[in-house]
Order: structure tokens, then C-alpha cells, then sequence
């Protein structure tokens, strides 16, 4: 049977096939996040951007891929499990019938072949001794299924059954960064050692526990709504929701693990929201060559908006062009339960590089024009405006309907408000409102 490493290559040619972005040797970092947001998309579970690189060969790592990558990487393919696929792409051996010619070499198998058959040989063959050849002809169907039936007898074990497990959990501080959460579980009748627990729906962010332990605390440092799993022999047996809140506008430096946070009275003033560039650097936080992310969020508890009836507006400009950012990369998000939504804006030149998430709906600027998302500058504030109703999302920039999103509008609570500038930025107001609540700050 191949191994995990010796598929891996056969996946990412089918990846390469599947997204027709050609070699992945020539891949982008930009190349993988965006991948990481397809399979999200198909999946319904994220892989991070540097764990595809992993994949990919593009950063050093040791150890093979584990069982929840290889999984996810597969059904992003249209399989349902790496041993789905490992069964489908394995070429089983069977003795060498007795012959005067070598049979023809069969080609490589592709996604749509069936599994695959010995290969018998295409030209007669001479055999001086019919009844030896009737007892080896007896046994090469044994031979070749039994590899197969071991495979699937070592996946017979019952799956495991939510019943027999407990999963909750608890905040340290009602509403605030950083959040540490107590997590209380029972998973003693686990048939392993130890459980995962995953704190969020990003996967480096699970931890092995064991069985026979009771607590675990993760620590969480940027507000969001978070998906928890318990997960006992690669099943998710327990699940609940976390909302980590950020008690009003909370500006920071995106770093990893732990960012730079700011108090929210160091960033307001006349009117605006903002973290200035002396701000930033009297942090001991570089601007070149590679310019931090700053974010300035607010996760709270707006009322019954949901993403199927809302008007979103406000008023931002990105602050920062120098040197590698240039392209004032800006994204404004609106975080949902399980979902969110984000546009991209930026100089027009960069268009090619950003992309657009609408709930369910995903798309980039590299298989359509975005155009209407680039601004020649931000020398003045742009206004952006989200209206969602009747099943359709309409983005207007600057007043001009830049793009509609016609399907893939699912419901779901809002319940944050983010911005992520390149660089940095400044907000002058924003506003969200559906026909039974409302939200507007002008940071006065």
C-alpha cells in the first residue's frame, strides 16, 4: 500500500488540476491563503495557510501531515476519507503468473478511474502445465483482496457516541482580551489514551488532553465567535459556542501568539478612530520592511441583525503606503455566528490580489475584475455600504454599486465589526442597523 508520503505528490498534482492555477512550485504565499479560504468554503473546515505550505513542501517540517489535514485535503478533492483515497490510489500486489512475455505497464491512475484491478497480461501466453496454472489462478483473488479487507477491518471499530461524553466550558472574564476559557470534560470511555480538544474552527489550535483528566484552559487574545470541539479518535463527539467579546472598540497589532493591544481612549480623537504610525512605533513595532497588521474590532452583542436583512455603513481611509505596503491592503469584516463577511479595498493597482467572502459565497480577484473594490487614493475617506435583503448582497464604494452577491446568503447572527488595514488606517464612523435593532458610532 502507498504511504502517506508517497500520495502526498499525487494530491497536489490533483490540486494543481482541480483550482487551474498551474505548478504550485510557483505558488504565492497569497496563492495558499487563498487556497486556505476555498477549502473552508467546500469543506466547511480551515487549514491554515502555513499548514498547507507545510504540505506543499514550502516550509520545513518533519513529520508527516496528520490524519485531520490529510482528511480535510481529500474531501476538498470530492473523497471522503484519506483511507478513502489511500484505498483508491493503491495498486495491490499479486504473484507473478507464470509467462514467456511481460504484460503491458498500465498508466498511472487518475481521479476518476475505479479502484484499481490486477493487470493481466495483454498477449498469449504459452504455459506448459495447465493444472499448476489452475491452483495459482485460485489463489490470486485471495492474494489480492486480502490486503483490501485488512484495510477496512482496522476502520470496523465503532465510532464513538456523543452520549458517552460531557463538554462545556467557561470564561474567565465576562468580556475582554486577553479570555482564558476553562474547559470541563468527560472522555473516560474513550477507546484512546488521550482527546483532542480544538478551541476554535483554526486547527492549530487544538490541544491532545487525557482521557482520564477532567480540565483544560486555552487562553484566547482575539475576540471572535468560536466553534469548541471535543474530539475522541478523529470524530467530533461534543461541540458548543464561545463568543470571546472585546467590551467596546478594541485597536491592536496583529502578532503571533499574544498582539500589541491599545486602549481604546489612546485611539480615539477628533472624531475618528485610528492607531497613528507614532503609536505604532513607540511599541518597538517595525513598519518595514514587512508592515504590521492593525485591527480595530468590536464584538459585542448588537441585537437581532442577521445577515439576510442589514445595512451596513461607514467611512475609513488606509493611512500607510510606504514601501512594501503599497497596495493599503484593507479588509472590513462583519463577524458572524459561524460565518462572516468581508471586502476587500485597495489601490487600484492591487486588485488582482484581494478577495471577497459573503457568508457562504467566496470569490477573488484573480478569476474576476474587482476593479470597483480600488481606489486611485486614500487621501480622502472611502465610503463603503452593505445592503442584504430579498437573497441578494449589494456593495457599494463610494456610492457606486461596486458588486452584488446573488446567492449563497445564509442566515446568521452579527455579532462583530472588524477592520485589518496593512499598514494602518483611520474609521470615521460606521453604522449597522436591520428593521428591529440598530448600531451607530461617531466616535465623538
Amino acid at each position: 500500500m502507498h504511504t502517506d508520503e508517497t500520495l502526498i505528490p499525487h494530491v497536489i498534482r490533483l490540486f494543481e488540476e482541480k483550482t487551474g492555477w498551474g505548478d504550485s512550485a510557483g505558488w504565492t504565499n497569497q496563492d495558499f491563503l487563498r487556497l486556505s479560504d476555498l477549502i473552508r468554503e467546500h469543506t466547511g473546515v480551515t487549514l491554515s495557510h502555513v499548514t498547507l505550505k507545510r504540505v506543499w513542501g514550502k516550509v520545513k517540517y518533519d513529520s508527516l501531515p496528520n490524519t485531520h489535514t490529510l482528511n480535510t485535503l481529500v474531501q476538498f478533492l470530492g473523497y471522503g476519507s484519506w483511507r478513502d483515497f489511500s484505498v483508491r490510489h493503491t495498486q495491490p500486489s499479486a504473484p507473478t503468473p507464470i509467462e514467456t512475455q511481460p504484460p503491458a505497464i498500465p498508466p498511472p491512475p487518475t481521479p476518476t478511474d475505479p479502484p484499481n484491478q490486477p493487470t493481466l497480461p495483454t498477449q498469449p501466453v504459452f504455459i506448459p502445465n495447465r493444472p499448476i496454472l489452475k491452483k495459482v489462478w485460485i489463489f490470486i483473488p485471495i492474494f489480492i483482496l486480502l490486503p483490501l479487507l485488512l484495510i477496512l477491518l482496522r476502520g470496523q471499530q465503532p465510532s464513538p457516541q456523543s452520549r458517552d461524553y460531557a463538554f462545556s466550558s467557561k470564561k474567565a472574564v465576562t468580556s475582554g482580551l486577553p479570555n482564558s476559557v476553562v474547559f470541563d470534560y468527560d472522555a473516560t470511555r474513550s477507546p484512546d489514551d488521550s482527546v483532542v480538544i480544538q478551541q476554535s474552527w483554526d486547527t492549530t489550535r487544538r490541544v491532545k488532553v487525557s482521557k482520564n483528566d477532567h480540565q483544560h484552559t486555552s487562553v484566547y487574545y482575539y475576540p471572535d465567535f468560536y466553534h469548541a470541539t471535543l474530539q475522541v479518535h478523529n470524530h467530533v463527539v461534543k461541540t458548543h459556542n464561545i463568543l470571546i467579546g472585546s467590551n467596546g472598540w478594541l485597536p491592536l497589532v496583529e502578532q503571533d501568539p499574544v498582539p500589541v493591544y491599545f486602549k481604546k481612549e489612546e485611539a480615539i480623537h477628533d472624531g475618528k478612530i485610528s492607531l497613528s504610525i507614532d503609536q505604532i512605533k513607540q511599541k518597538n513595532i517595525q513598519l518595514q520592511p514587512s508592515p504590521p497588521t492593525v485591527m480595530i474590532t468590536n464584538v459585542r452583542d448588537f441585537g437581532d441583525i442577521y445577515t439576510d436583512h442589514f445595512t451596513f455603513e461607514t467611512s475609513f481611509r488606509n493611512d500607510y503606503s510606504e514601501g512594501s505596503a503599497a497596495c493599503q491592503l484593507s479588509r472590513i469584516y462583519l463577524l458572524c455566528e459561524g460565518t462572516a463577511i468581508w471586502i476587500p479595498v485597495c489601490s487600484k493597482g492591487c486588485i488582482s490580489t484581494v478577495d471577497l467572502f459573503f457568508t457562504y459565497y467566496y470569490t477573488t480577484g484573480k478569476r474576476e475584475d474587482l476593479s470597483a473594490f480600488g481606489v486611485p487614493s486614500f487621501n480622502d475617506y472611502v465610503k463603503l455600504r452593505i445592503e442584504s435583503d430579498s437573497g441578494q448582497g449589494k456593495i457599494f464604494v463610494n456610492d457606486k454599486l461596486a458588486y452584488t452577491v446573488k446567492r449563497h446568503i445564509i442566515r446568521s447572527r452579527i455579532i462583530g465589526i472588524m477592520y485589518r488595514f496593512q499598514g494602518t488606517g483611520s474609521i470615521d464612523y460606521v453604522s449597522l442597523s436591520s428593521g428591529k435593532a440598530s448600531y451607530r458610532d461617531d466616535f465623538n
